[in-house]
């Protein structure tokens, strides 16, 4: 089941916008007029995808979108009427994914949804890349300070510390980082 919420204040565009996403096959289409209801409702109904309007009373369309981006890390579409340069740099740090112009055509609809996941698909993995990225150098840098006790108080070479930590993490089923951190822990570093 794919949902979608859709703000806007005119009730004409939110009508077409949600005869074009029923064709779509969307099958929960939440609805709103304004910025602070589109919060709360994102919050409590959990959309797939937002699209909102710019300019809406409340709350304007790109604070809506920053705090429904903060908390539920799902795609935005943005509606506009005009587009100017601040207001594009504003959507671009927000995160905004597609930008549609009023009036758009009903064929812009589904480029832009799909191009809009695609993109928060690929921004997710990206910062789930560096999340391992920054656990890899963590864990090296344990091990290297754990290479340097042994070197000091067993004299071993550094292909010998690291081969003693391999070793006893495969003896004891354990991680690399993990014995690196016994390691640290016995000698007090």
């Amino acid at each position: 089941m794919r949902s979608v919420l859709i703000c806007d204040d005119e009730t004409i565009i939110r009508a077409s916008v949600k005869n074009k996403l029923r064709e779509l096959g969307f099958d929960a289409i939440f609805e709103c007029c304004d910025g602070e209801s589109a919060v709360s409702m994102a919050s409590e109904r959990l959309p797939d995808i937002a699209i909102l309007d710019a300019a809406m009373p409340s709350k304007d369309g790109l604070s809506a979108a920053r705090e429904i981006r903060q908390k539920l890390k799902i795609p935005v579409i943005l509606l506009m009427t005009l587009c100017d340069p601040d207001t594009l740099n504003r959507a671009k740090k927000i995160g905004i994914t597609t930008i549609l112009t009023k009036p758009f055509r009903g064929q812009d609809l589904l480029p832009a949804i799909e191009m809009a996941f695609a993109h928060t698909e690929e921004v997710e993995l990206l910062k789930e890349h560096v999340e391992d990225l920054k656990k890899t150098i963590e864990s090296r840098e344990i091990i290297d300070r754990a290479k340097v006790v042994l070197l000091r108080s067993e004299g071993l070479s550094e292909s010998g510390a690291f081969r003693r930590i391999q070793k006893l993490a495969m003896d004891k089923q354990r991680s690399m980082r993990q014995i690196a951190e016994a390691i640290l822990i016995t000698e007090g570093v």
